[in-house]
């Protein structure tokens, strides 16, 4: 039993490792498969950020709660 399941994953692990052809790294481009943060979750952080008052609206100069930096 541990050998069949042994022989599987190795199985599986040696699929996931392909060489990505040529018309399909068109799709790896894309802007969807960026890892950067996407617009609306930058309006999230900064809208968040900006309600807590205890740094500036873009994360830069801190201070106190006030708002008033």
């Amino acid at each position: 039993m541990n050998k069949w399941l042994f022989f599987l994953v190795l199985l599986l692990a040696l699929q996931s490792c392909v060489a990505v052809k040529e018309y399909d790294k068109l799709y790896i481009n894309d802007p969807d498969m960026k890892l950067a943060a996407k617009p609306a979750e930058k309006y999230e952080t900064t809208f968040q950020v900006y309600r807590e008052a205890a740094a500036g609206a873009n994360g830069g100069k801190t201070g106190g709660g006030c708002g008033c930096n």
